[in-house]
């Protein structure tokens, strides 16, 4: 019996954005029935599913030719080993003969970066509403200038058999991208770069060890730990495309600190400069 490919995504983007609109206006309409806790409930769930749909779409699209996919990733291999970096391909050697261990990575791969984002932004909503914004603001940042690259095409590792990879989710018949199921779209494999796993498993994990207070707070580190060795012997990912991605979340974090910045000190030099004057109606002291 032929294994079947284990399905990444569940949805095209299409259904996606009209399952956005929908919940953004059921948001709406809670907020005019006065139920303020499930319209805003709504209408983050509503974002983040636009922000899903896009990048959907972005996978679709390209700014240039993907003639050249390979040819990028190729170069990236090439410039990574001249920087004196480990080779992708031998790390990946040493556990291809463990079925067991590539099988779960494999496993990992393509479920854990949405399954533990999710969670992760539904504790902070539940359980620290104040600190939601600035979690959910990371994420659109960090992946809307994740996407914005996507944009010119890369081949993963796993497109090289040349230069020593093997695509390991193919041989088990894991892949993500093993094509449509019931009509529905399954990732685009031309955008390895920059990885949004990456991405999103360390903004998981600075999200849990910020906003909590528990000692098992920093287990969360395992996590991008895991990410990263998975996406690397899995042959989805250069180390390159982490790198990438871990400079974007870093900008991500400075421009939300820059902007805070800006807002106190614009409202401290308007506090400094406007003279204090009575409310209106109050007694004049004589």
């Amino acid at each position: 019996m032929e294994a079947r490919p284990v399905q990444n995504l569940t949805l095209t983007w299409q259904t996606a954005g009209g399952a956005s609109v929908a919940l953004l206006a059921a948001g709406y309409a809670a907020k005019r029935l006065r139920r303020p806790s499930l319209g805003n409930l709504l209408r983050e769930a509503g974002i983040l599913l636009a922000l899903f749909a896009l990048w959907q779409l972005v996978g679709r699209l390209s700014l240039m030719s993907a003639d050249h996919a390979l040819d990028r990733a190729a170069w990236i291999h090439r410039t990574e080993l001249a920087l004196g970096l480990p080779d992708e391909a031998d790390w990946q050697a040493a556990v291809t003969p463990y079925p067991v261990v590539v099988k779960a990575a494999n496993y990992y791969y393509a479920s854990m970066h949405f399954a533990v984002m999710i969670a992760v932004l539904l504790w902070v909503f539940v359980r620290h509403r104040s600190r939601y914004a600035w979690v959910r603001t990371t994420v659109v940042l960090t992946t809307a200038v994740c996407l914005a690259v996507q944009f010119v095409p890369v081949a993963p590792p796993r497109m090289l058999p040349e230069s020593g990879f093997v695509d390991v989710a193919a041989e088990y018949g894991q892949s993500v991208y093993g094509g449509a199921v019931g009509g529905v779209v399954v990732a685009a494999q031309l955008s390895a770069m920059p990885s949004v796993h990456v991405a999103w498993c360390v903004l998981a994990a600075v999200t849990v060890i910020v906003v909590s207070r528990s000692a098992l707070r920093w287990l969360m580190v395992l996590h991008p730990l895991v990410t990263v060795w998975v996406v690397v012997v899995t042959a989805n990912h250069f180390w390159a495309d982490g790198l990438v991605a871990l400079v974007i979340l870093a900008l991500a974090y400075t421009a939300q600190w820059a902007v805070r910045r800006y807002r106190t000190a614009r409202l401290e030099a308007q506090e400094t400069v406007e003279p204090r004057t009575a409310p209106r109606g109050a007694p004049v002291r004589r």
